[in-house]
């Protein structure tokens, strides 16, 4: 039943789905001509028809649907346990049920035509369907589902992408439009039907053909038999079993399933943030015997384990899948190697999401702390936190933590990565601002005037509840926040307010071909990051100004 490698079933479950959301595009879009006239839609049919009815066509289609099929099939069977995310299981669950809801139709439509040369046009299906409510209820739940199927397989395909969320407000718009579309225009023109006298052209409803009944439910007792034998093959111990080793027990499962899938099926609790899609290493394990009669790391397991630098004995469980016996030790969370209770699965997991993040940092406070008594030095700092959290806040952001006399600042956890960036862009200038008041405040007190130093940058970052006990809060980690700290060493050593990235500012909606930008090469991270740097941070109220940017908010 394991018809591929992982790497080929991915290529084949992308290939095939942009086969099938084509389809469902031009589809739909036929449909929402309905708008306009029965004859309209009547006319653009032709040309989906030149596509989709045509040999090539029809093999295209039906080799994607198949094929997905099969691969929502192997995906049950692979699975050493039915416990899993709900989110895992409604994927599977889709994947087995659209094909009942839209048999009825291929039969009515597409083979009825190919055995008895009839025509299907709107004129003869739009009464058919609109006649019956139970059908056109049915045919509506599948135009919905199957569309929003292929909007989730899109997104995860984009969301990693560098230039998804500049175009995120068009992807969301036109996902919601199209299926909208569709169901006003299959309406519309079922109901301009309706009540007219039968003439020349306009096929009278008439009963189908009684094999057509017969196909279809071969068809559908076809499809039941995969799932029923794919179910049966998942209990017939035809690859023996061998056995896992953890640190409190040991289980015996089947060989050539993975080491996540068994921790599910014993009741393990095993840390999987990305869902067992090798996307991550939080349920990476340390193999503490039996490691040389494994299978070798693929090339996306090699690559994760190579970027967090794990060590040759550590592997990921959703990815290795052993063929002989093994002792495993989990390395993040888990109360089977002896842990505290930690925060929920749920909640430490987070979620992935494009934010902004800002790091300020007071320059040589520590100098300035030296000559200030402890309670001045306390009441200073206080005013300074208050400073920067007012501006953050204002501005749309969150105050992630404060470190020292340094603070980091979250935008976009529950807004678009466009805004999100307009927002910190505006918060450096109102710190920048609240900077000066301070030192205009405390002139006679301070020797030197505070200075501070800001680095920005935007991308996709992990958003958890990380720390222990009472110590733990939400905050986020990943190359984002990484690079954004460094950004704010860089402007110290170029003594600028802030050091902002080139991809920020764009994200703003804002112009950086007038300006001065660096190729800065940040320690740990492949190329260069293109850098803005800003002596006074009050000058992106000037970027504001000369983009004429709505969404900025007055500084």
């Amino acid at each position: 039943m394991k018809i591929a490698s992982s790497r080929t079933r991915k290529r084949l479950h992308l290939l095939t789905g942009a086969c099938l959301g084509l389809f469902l595009l031009t589809h739909f879009s036929n449909h929402a001509l309905g708008l306009i006239s029965v004859e309209t839609m009547e006319a653009a049919r032709r040309i989906f028809n030149f596509l989709w009815r045509s040999w090539p066509g029809t093999v295209l289609l039906y080799g994607s649907l198949l094929v997905h099929f099969v691969l929502a099939l192997e995906s049950l069977y692979r699975r050493q346990t039915l416990r899993m995310p709900m989110r895992e299981a409604l994927k599977i669950i889709f994947g087995l049920t659209f094909p009942f809801l839209i048999v009825g139709h291929v039969v009515s439509t597409r083979v009825e035509w190919m055995l008895t040369g009839q025509g299907d046009g709107y004129y003869r299906v739009l009464p058919l369907l609109w006649g019956d409510s139970i059908t056109a209820t049915r045919q509506s739940l599948a135009l919905i589902l199957a569309w929003s199927h292929g909007c989730l397989g899109a997104w995860f395909w984009m969301r990693g992408r560098s230039w998804y969320p500049r175009y995120f407000l068009f992807f969301y718009s036109f996902a919601v439009l199209v299926p909208l579309l569709a169901l006003l225009g299959f309406a519309a023109g079922a109901r301009s039907l309706e009540g007219l006298p039968s003439t020349a052209w306009f096929m009278p409803v008439r009963t189908p053909p009684e094999n057509m009944g017969q196909i279809t439910t071969s068809i559908v007792i076809g499809l039941l038999a995969m799932i029923a034998a794919t179910l049966i093959l998942r209990i017939i111990p035809v690859r023996g079993k061998i056995r896992i080793t953890y640190p409190d027990r040991a289980i015996s499962v089947a060989k050539g399933f993975s080491v996540l899938e068994a921790s599910r099926a014993a009741g393990i609790p095993h840390l999987s943030i990305c869902g067992g899609r090798g996307r991550c290493s939080t349920c990476r394990v340390r193999v503490t015997e039996g490691l040389e009669r494994q299978p070798p790391a693929s090339d996306a397991e090699r690559a994760t384990l190579t970027r967090i630098g794990a060590p040759d004995n550590v592997r990921l469980a959703c990815q290795l899948r052993p063929n002989h016996n093994l002792s495993i030790s989990p390395i993040l969370g888990g109360d089977n190697v002896g842990l505290k209770p930690q925060p929920t699965e749920q909640q430490a997991a987070g979620r992935e999401r494009h934010i902004a993040v800002l790091f300020c940092d007071l320059r040589d406070f520590t100098l300035l702390a030296q000559k200030q008594l402890p309670f001045d030095t306390v009441f200073l700092l206080n005013r300074y936190f208050e400073t920067i959290g007012e501006a953050v806040e204002e501005s749309g952001g969150v105050i992630d933590k404060f470190i020292g006399d340094g603070a980091l600042a979250l935008f976009g956890l529950n807004n678009s990565i466009e805004e999100a960036c307009a927002q910190a862009l505006t918060a450096t200038a109102r710190i920048a601002k609240g900077i000066d008041v301070l030192n205009r405040n405390f002139m006679s007190e301070l020797d030197k005037p505070l200075r501070i130093a800001m680095g920005m940058h935007a991308g996709p970052a992990i958003i958890g509840q990380i720390g222990y006990g009472k110590a733990s809060s939400l905050t986020a980690v990943g190359d984002t926040i990484n690079a954004a700290s460094r950004l704010e060493g860089f402007a110290k050593e170029y003594d600028a307010q802030l050091a902002v990235s080139a991809d920020l500012v764009r994200y703003a909606g804002l112009t950086v071909n007038d300006r001065e930008s660096y190729n800065i090469s940040i320690r740990g991270r492949a190329g260069t990051l293109e850098t803005l740097i800003m002596q006074d941070a009050a000058e992106v109220e000037a970027m504001f100004a000369a983009g004429n940017h709505p969404a900025s908010p007055a500084v």
